[in-house]
Formats: structure tokens, sequence, C-alpha cells
């Protein structure tokens, strides 16, 4: 009987593993169509409508555009979530940039995305959420933490000398770990993390230092 029920357990799991796996595929499969669907409609609006730098006459046509998709389709195709496609498509006019980094993401995560200043900013994020399976709500968390700019600017700061390599501080809880603070980003970010990453580099530097002097030759 035992053994019965151990190929019973063992076959539910090899099954259930499988029903995952294919559930991921498939939401990974329409969510990378969706997000190619809507990068396509900011595209036709941009081209057909706004083109002529007639803004008026654009808004408008948006909107009843808009009414006539959400009557037939749902709440997705809103005039806001239509400005969202558009802004899409200005921002990244060509898809194939992005193609790669939103395999592993959704809608949701664009629109996060796209307030942010830079496309080196969203295309860091787009990735980090990508390549770590991050949901919306920790991709938010990435923003609101300023991970890319706290990142930037501790990359700055590494000589080409130093035994630190580009990218150590990519991680935002390793900041918090040197001791910077998110109470430094409502007041002086830049100056706040300079001063505590001078003092760690400081200290690598030496201990890089004092293992190639004891090394032997």
């Amino acid at each position: 009987m035992q053994v019965v029920e151990n190929s019973e357990q063992i076959l539910f799991g090899k099954i259930s593993d499988l029903i995952e796996q294919s559930r991921r595929a498939i939401y990974n499969h329409a969510s990378s169509i969706t997000i190619r669907m809507f990068w396509e409609i900011g595209k036709h609006i941009n081209e057909d409508i706004l083109e002529n730098k007639r803004a008026d006459y654009g808004k408008k046509i948006v909107s009843q555009v808009a009414t006539q998709l959400t009557d037939r389709y749902g709440r997705t195709y809103e005039t806001r979530n239509l400005r969202r496609m558009i802004q899409f498509y200005e921002q990244f006019p060509n898809f194939e940039i992005v193609s790669q980094v939103a395999t592993h993401l959704s809608w949701s995560h664009i629109v996060e995305i796209l307030p942010l200043k830079t496309v080196e900013a969203k295309l860091y994020y787009m990735s980090e959420a990508s390549r770590g399976l991050i949901g919306r709500d920790g991709m938010r968390i990435m923003i609101n933490r300023k991970a890319y700019e706290r990142r930037e600017i501790a990359d700055t700061q590494i000589s080409e000398l130093s035994p630190i390599p580009p990218g150590t501080f990519k991680d935002p809880y390793l900041l918090d770990v040197l001791g910077m603070k998110d109470e430094y980003l409502e007041y002086d970010l830049e100056t706040a993390i300079l001063r505590e990453l001078e003092k760690f580099i400081k200290i690598m530097n030496h201990i890089a230092t004092t293992r190639d002097s004891i090394m032997p030759l």
C-alpha cells in the first residue's frame, strides 16, 4: 500500500510540475504578445493620427476610438491606457530594443517605467525585473528605492585601478548594508552616497594593497 501511495505522489508531483511550467510558459507568451500588440497600437495612433501635428484633433480622435474599443473589448482600451501605448511607442520606436527584456514582463511592468526620465533607467528596471522574475510590485519598490540612480552614482566612483568591479553596487540592498540609507535620498542622494562609498573604497583598496604586498613574487 505504501508503494502505491509513493508512486501516486511521485506521479502527482511530476504532473503538477508540468502544469505549473506550462502555465508560466503560456502566461509569458501571452504577456509578450500583449506588450507587442500595445506597442503596435501606439505606433498606429502615432503614425495615423498624431503625425499631422493637430493636437486637438488627435486627442479628439483618440478619445472617440477609445470609447468604441472600450465598448467592444473592455476597459483596457480606455483613453488613459491608449495614451500609455502612445508613450510606449514614442519612447521605444524600435521594438527590438525592448523585445528581449520584456520576455517575462507584463503590461503593468511597462506602465511603471513609462514616467522614468531616461531610456537607460527604463531598460535597467525592465531587465532586472525580467531576469529576476520580479512582479510589478517588486519593480515599483526598486524604482522607489532608486536602485538605478544609486548604482550609477556608486559605479562612477570606482577607478580603473580599483579592485572593485563595476556593477558591484547594482543591488540597492548592498548599498543599505554599507550605510547608504533611503533617508539620504530625501535631501542629498549623491553627496551621501559618495561620502559613504569613499570610506568603503578606501578600505577595499587598502586590503588589496596589503594583499599584493605580502604575495610572494
